[in-house]
Formats: structure tokens, sequence, C-alpha cells
């Protein structure tokens, strides 16, 4: 290991005095793109025969509903013994660690999710495999950035290049993964990004194309033509879409926070997911796994299998049973995803918010059909209805549209996908603000949104700007400590502590001149009587946002810094917020300037 970093410490030095610096960035891109595909082929080729594997076995049709418990036992047994309990899932990692961690994230990420979701998924779980994807993909981009030495907006890039490398190869959507790592990781894009992260997607494409079989890729034929009739219907899909990303998100939320909080062994938990999973599995078969077999029969209309396991509905007659089957269906994903995460497998909600949207297309194209007024395409309706569900769940507009017109090998449904899915963005947008997945942490101030001033201050950790060389005085010290304290320093405000150590106020130098020239007070004076209390104080838990706000509202230079026990841990100047935010924002420079 050790030679193999020497080796390519050698070659990045070579290559810096060959190449310029955006063709060095070129470079270690593609380098990205390259590891990030082939991640993305394993993964998806190691969950594919791990399920041609379990379906082989000589096992009952009922044993084989109880493979999800065996895999989520087998994800948490991993994550507790070789990880210790620690792993941080999905978009979700990536964001804050893009923001707080100034995009440095751990070796492990970049094996940790292929292994845990694998597991998850190969056995049976309902849950999708792009966010461990994208995981991946992004720790291998954030290492390779540190062990080549770039900076911060040069590690951003990366990691935002691993994931589109991730998502390209999985969907075979070049276009769409570009399209992704902007939208959704990258806050802020400058033109330059552009030319790093369609070399590394389309890397991670060949990667997919040259190895993948077909039968894994996820794509369709597209057999009806859009008919601008159906505009109005369209637009009625794309509503039904909003509404039911946001019952998706909202339940799914709701769910999974059930499961985590209950205060059983880790095993037993997985046990009882698995159990409650067999159970929906037996009743509503297409709910197994990722569900991407379940959405190729929907769309391409082939819907024989599917009759065959609404039987039932039997009573309501064969279409109305139908619809009444996929309505159940796509009510109950965002419940078999909550279970499969939330008792502790691995797994996202990019490929069941498509299941969901397919599912859902063709209930409403059916539902027309089954009146006999109208006559709708339910292949294209389902279709549709994916990039619905997925912007609205995923808050990715433009991915959705533009990763249904890849993966359908055209863009003939293009008006019909931008119709649904911006008015499902729009009405997601009008309730919430923030995805399900990056709310808490968007409010908390740890990952960035669109707002660029936001963005900055996220970016600044607290510990840069403390000051923590200012000594805390006793509240029952005469006034003579103070002084000693005073010659020796070149500070204008002192910290003042109880007798239990904790912050009690402090003495702005201002405040106590007169004093300082009468000796004769010096010891009958304490600090008790001379200390103040500020005008706030802030928590070494805050967000930078917060204090910012308090620093806005005192009119305050200096605040005191306490921690959990209300300990004095030094001051924030107001000047050094800002001179750390000039430097940030200084730091923000085109690749090629």
């Amino acid at each position: 290991m050790q030679g193999f970093k020497k080796l390519y410490q050698y070659l990045l030095q070579f290559l810096r005095e060959k190449v310029t610096r955006p063709q060095f960035m070129m470079i270690i891109a593609s380098l990205v793109g390259f590891v990030s595909g082939m991640a993305a082929v394993g993964l998806k080729t190691l969950v594919h025969y791990l399920q041609y594997w379990i379906e082989t076995l000589p096992v009952s049709r009922f044993a084989y509903l109880f493979f999800p418990a065996v895999g989520l036992v087998i994800t948490v047994f991993i994550i507790h013994r070789f990880f210790g309990d620690q792993i941080e899932r999905g978009i979700a990692m990536v964001l804050r660690s893009i923001a707080r961690r100034s995009s440095f994230i751990p070796l492990r990420n970049t094996y940790q999710h292929i292994i845990t979701s694998s597991a998850t998924v190969g056995f049976g779980g309902s849950a999708g495999l792009e966010a461990p994807i994208v995981a991946t993909g992004s720790a291998i981009g954030s290492n390779l950035g540190r062990i080549s030495d770039l900076n911060y907006s040069e590690r951003s890039l990366l990691i935002a290049c691993g994931a589109a490398a991730g998502i390209s190869a999985i969907f075979n959507a070049p276009i769409a993964g570009v399209i992704f790592a902007v939208e959704v990781l990258l806050a802020e894009t400058l033109v330059s990004y552009f030319i790093p992260l369609i070399i590394s997607s389309v890397i991670g494409v060949l990667c997919s194309k040259i190895i993948l079989e077909e039968a894994i890729l996820f794509n369709f034929s597209l057999k009806q033509t859009f008919d601008y009739n159906n505009v109005p219907f369209y637009i009625l899909l794309g509503v039904a879409s909003g509404f039911v990303s946001l019952y998706y998100a909202r339940l799914f939320k709701r769910t999974e926070s059930r499961i985590e909080h209950w205060k059983i062994n880790r095993y037993t938990k997985a046990l009882i997911g698995g159990v409650m999973l067999a159970t929906m599995y037996f009743l509503l078969p297409p709910l197994f796994g990722e569900g991407y077999e379940s959405v190729k029969v929907v769309a391409s209309g082939q819907m024989d299998t599917i009759t065959e396991k609404a039987k039932l509905f039997g009573l309501l007659g064969r279409d109305w049973g139908l619809v009444c089957f996929t309505i159940l269906i796509f009510l109950l994903k965002p419940i078999a995803v909550a279970i499969t995460i939330g008792s502790g497998g691995n797994g996202g909600n990019f490929a069941p918010s498509l299941f969901t949207g397919s599912y859902l297309g063709f209930a409403f194209s059916k539902l027309l059909n089954n009146t006999n007024w109208f006559r709708v395409p339910e292949g294209n309706f389902s279709l549709v209805g994916m990039a619905g569900v997925l912007s609205g769940v995923m808050y990715c507009p433009l991915t959705a549209i533009f990763l249904i017109a890849e993966i359908t090998n055209g863009y003939e449904l293009f008006i019909p996908l931008m119709i649904v899915s911006s008015i499902s963005f729009f009405i997601v947008k009008s309730y919430e603000p923030y995805s399900m997945e990056t709310k808490k942490l968007a409010l908390e101030g740890q990952i960035f949104t669109h707002k660029k001033e936001k963005n900055i201050l996220t970016s600044i950790n607290l510990d840069d700007i403390l000051q923590p060389a200012y000594q805390s005085l006793a509240i029952d010290q005469p006034l003579s400590a103070l002084v000693e304290v005073i010659k020796h320093s070149d500070k204008n405000i002192f910290a003042v502590h109880d007798q239990k150590d904790r912050f009690a106020g402090v003495i702005e130098l201002n405040d106590i001149k007169q004093k300082l020239f009468q000796p004769h007070l010096f010891e009958k004076t304490t600090l008790r009587s001379l200390l103040k209390k500020p005008a706030a104080t802030i928590s070494d838990q805050e967000s930078m946002h917060t204090i910012m706000e308090k620093f806005d509202i005192t009119q305050s230079w200096y605040l005191p810094v306490l921690d959990n026990e209300k300990k004095f841990r030094g001051f924030v100047s107001k000047s050094m917020l800002f001179n750390k935010y000039r430097e940030i924002l200084s730091r923000q420079s085109d690749l090629y300037e």
C-alpha cells in the first residue's frame, strides 16, 4: 500500500510539471469516473447475481419470502462487527461532508456502502442502490482528491464527478448523471465544472456499456408516440405525482423514525423488519427488492404477470381489480422502504420513487381507460409518472426529465416529462422547501442550500474563529487579580466564572477604567460587583447562521462561547468572522482562472 502511494505521488508530481492545472483536473476527473463507474458496475452485478442465486435455490416460494430478513441480519452484523455501528447513509452524508467537513469523506465509505447495500437489496430488501452508489462514488472522488493534494473546491468537484459517474453507469444515462451532480450535490456551479463532470460521466457509462449485460441495465424501447391531445391528462398526472410525492416522503420518514426508535436488540429489530416485509411481499409481490423488473413489465404494457398477482382483487373484475392492486402497491411502497432502512438495512429512495411513479402512472391511465370515455397510452403514463414522483421525492426535476428521456432511448416524451416533473416539483416545494433526506440538515445549517451567503457561513467551523486565549477569573477574586491579568494582556474583555467553574459574566476594560487609577480599591472590590451579563452567549453547538444573527441583533463585537455545561471556552469576534468569510469567498474561483 505504501509503495502504491509513493508511485501515485511520483506520477502526480510528474503530471503537475507537464500539464496545466485544468488539464491536471481533467486527468484526475477521468480517474474518478473510471473507478466510480467500475464500483457501480460491481455493485449492480453483485446484486444481480446474488438475486439470481437466491432464485435458483431449491426452496419453497414461502421460504423465499424470508430472504430479506436474512439480508437485514447480515447487514446489521456487518455494520456492527466491522464498522462499529457507524454508517452515514446516502446523499445526506455527501452533502454534510461538502458543507461541514471540507469535502473530506472517510475512506471506508469507498467500500462500506457496496458491502452493506448489496446484502440488503440482494436478498430482497425494498430499497434502491442509487444512494449507496452516490455515496461510494463521492467517497472515491473525495479520497482521490485528498491524496492528490487538491483544494476544497477541487475536492468538491471530484465528489460530484464520482456521483455523476455512478448514476451514469447504473442507468446508462450520462446526461442525467451530470445533471444529478449539479442539481443535487453542487449548490453553486461554475461553467468550468461541466467539462470534468461530463468526462467522468461518459467514462462511467462506458464502464457500464462494456461490462454490464443488457439484462442488468434498466432501459426501455418506447412503443407509443406523444399525442398532444393527452396534455390535460399529463397535467393531472403532474398534480397527482406532487401529492403522492408528499405522501411518500412524510409516510416514509414517520415510519422509519418509529422503527429506528424501537428500544430492542438490533438483530431482533432486523428479524421483525424481515417478517413484516415477508408479509407485505406475500400479499403484494411486486414490492420485493428494487422493483425494476416489475417496473419494466408495467412500462412495457405486458401486464399478464401483474394480473396473475392481482387474484386477490378478482371479485372486482380484471380491469378494476388491477387498478386497485396497483394503487395499493404505490401507497405501500414507502412503508416497505422505511421498514427495510429503519430496521437496519442500507439503501435509498431513488429506485423506490421511480417504482412508485411507474405504478402511479399506470393506475392513473388504467383508471381513465376503464371509464371507456378516454384512451391513453398506459406505458407512456407509467414512464412519465416515474419522472413525476422522482422529481417530487428527490427534488431533482431536471434529473428526472433527462433520466427517463435517456433510458427510453429518445426524447419523444420530453414535453410530458417536462409538464409532469415541473408541476410535481412546484407542488412539493410549496409545502416543503427541502427534500425529506435533507430537511433536518438544512434547517440545522449542516448542508449547503442555493443561497450563497448562507453556504459560506455553513462552511465556517466555530473552532476556526474561536479565540480561546482568554483567561477566566473567579467571581470572588479581588480587582487586583484582574489588574495583574491586564498588565500582561492585550485584551479588553475578560470572562468571569462562579464557584462551580460555570460562566458568570464578562468585564470590559472600558467599564473599569476609573477604578484602575484607585489602587486603594483593588483589594476591597470583588469581580462580582464589576461583572455584567453579555448581550448574548453562544453555545458551541450552534450553527454559524445563528451566531451571525446574534451579532446582528446585539450589535456586539465579542460574544462568549460556552460548552454544554455552561463553561467558558473563549470569545468569538465579529471581525474574525468577517475575515474568515472573505477568505472563503476569495477561494471560490473558476478552475481556469
